[in-house]
């Protein structure tokens, strides 16, 4: 890496990484650290300063590093499994052993609390150690043949080369949990960033560097998304197209890879709706609503964006609720306070302010927050509304805010219904100490995922996904390996 792409001029600060060569403001492609006279801006979301400067790789850029990652694939897809698994284990010891530098790069272009940033480190981590272990277990299995003097058997191969488009709100995990997966089974990768979080992908892209990743197996292409994404999804080299982010842009992206007939795994938009129940513990109850709403400044897909609360218990939840929501410190990520930290960017306070906005005027009570906070103009007060009609835009539409809208519910029919009722299907809350309750709606949910009494079900072991509009395919899990491969039959004749 030249002393250019290494130098970090009067960005005061990123002078407390403890190795500079972290942040890096170039492409990786081939093997090779690229520059561009053409570049994007990368914004402090707590503050508005510039933290630097990525390339905006072109049409053709995506070709080359297509090119190259088409080169690399013929000789990693022959390493054996074992050989893969090495490489692996050392980017994921050498992201453990940057957890700091990698937090602080998240922290300063995505703005969540560091707190936050460290347990993702340690997320991404997870999924390079597992899929490292898993590259081993990619087995051939016997079939009992059928016909006579035959011997069949089936193998997974790997797909090829794979595109994987990244969110800016999980900036580290979201690539590992879809490069380790790809990696391991075999394909070579060309992964593009979000423009607003690129600096932590481009650290990842680096730690790979040195863990001794073939050139030309994983390249991170910057820039423009339309450009580079609709340039993966045209060219018939490239087999899959791993995304997660909107639905909206998930189809946009399924239209463009129509015509190559590609794999799509998609993890789309969440809507989740939390259900208390009146035989819930109370304090329980609202540990978990606090949970389910507010992790990551409500900036993510498993926030629960519709919370239903059982009658008889509904306002002394909303009091207790309202007086946590309150006491939420808000500001920048790296003070050691805060828990809710900026929004990403003017578009995502202007969606919020609209839904607060609306489902106030459809009758809402705003119980906590309801504005901007002063803390700069990309921080939004922790806020509860009460009263939520389901006619209110919030209560249809994917939030990524600090609001939480509360209604009450009468039956168990009742909430389920409307629980159902939306185009999304990825996580599902339920709170209640009823067995039988909670074995008729765990199967009458149409979720992906449903979290009973509890908020916390991610993990490398498991196939994180939706349902319906909110996705297809599985990451994480045998599963997540499993999609980055085809299955192949062979029958040999033995007579």
């Amino acid at each position: 890496m030249s002393a250019a792409i290494r130098h970090l001029d009067t960005l005061h600060p990123l002078a407390a990484l403890d190795d500079a060569t972290l942040f890096v403001q170039a492409a990786f492609l081939a093997g090779r650290w690229i520059t561009s006279d053409a570049t994007v801006a990368v914004t402090d979301p707590a503050t508005g300063e510039t933290l630097g400067f990525i390339p905006a790789l072109t049409a053709a850029d995506t070709g080359r590093a297509i090119d190259a990652a088409e080169a690399a694939l013929p000789a990693w897809r022959a390493l054996l499994p074992q050989e893969r698994a090495r490489i692996l284990k050392r980017w994921h010891d050498l992201i453990l052993a940057s957890r700091e530098d990698l937090a602080l790069l998240m922290t300063l272009e995505q703005g969540k609390p560091l707190a936050e940033s460290r347990g993702e480190i340690d997320y991404a981590a997870s999924f390079v150690d597992y899929y490292a272990e898993e590259a081993r277990r990619v087995a051939v299995e016997g079939l009992t043949s059928h016909l006579p003097n035959a011997q069949m058997t089936l193998c997974r191969v790997p797909l090829g080369v794979v595109g994987l488009v990244t969110p800016w709100n999980f900036p580290a995990a979201m690539l590992t949990r879809k490069a380790a997966a790809a990696l391991a089974a075999g394909c070579t990768t060309v992964a593009h960033p979000s423009s607003e979080t690129p600096f932590s992908a481009l650290a990842l892209a680096a730690l790979a560097e040195r863990a001794g990743m073939p050139a030309g197996v994983f390249n991170v292409v910057t820039g423009n998304a339309a450009t580079i994404v609709g340039r993966l999804c045209e060219d018939r080299r490239v087999r899959a197209m791993s995304f997660t982010g909107s639905t909206e842009i998930g189809r946009l992206i399924a239209a463009q890879a129509a015509p190559t007939v590609k794999r799509l795994i998609m993890e789309l938009g969440g809507h989740a709706p939390l259900m208390i129940f009146a035989d819930s513990d109370l304090d329980r109850a609202v540990d978990i609503a606090m949970d389910a709403k507010f992790a990551t400044s409500g900036q993510d897909c498993l926030a629960a964006n519709r919370i239903y609360v059982e009658r008889s218990i509904y306002e002394p939840f909303l009091a207790a609720f309202k007086a946590r929501i309150a006491a939420l410190a808000v500001g920048p990520g790296l003070s050691a306070s805060t828990e809710i930290g900026p929004l990403m960017h003017a578009r995502a306070i202007a969606k919020v302010e609209a839904q607060v906005h609306d489902a106030v005027g459809r009758g809402a009570r705003c119980l906590a927050g309801g504005g901007r906070d002063a803390a700069g103009p990309l921080f939004y007060r922790p806020t509860l509304l009460a009263d939520v009609p389901e006619d209110a835009l919030i209560m249809h539409e994917e939030t990524f805010g600090p609001v939480a809208a509360v209604t009450p519910f009468d039956t168990e029919d009742e909430v389920l219904a409307r629980a159902n009722d939306t185009e999304y299907g990825l996580v599902a809350y339920l709170v209640t100490r009823d067995a039988a309750r909670i074995a008729r709606m765990t199967a009458a949910l149409e979720y992906g995922m449903v979290a009973v009494n509890r908020v916390k079900i991610t993990g490398t072991p498991i196939p994180f996904g939706g349902v319906k509009q909110s996705g297809m395919g599985r990451e994480g899990a045998r599963h997540g390996l499993e999609a980055f491969t085809d299955l192949k039959y062979v029958c040999q004749d033995i007579g």
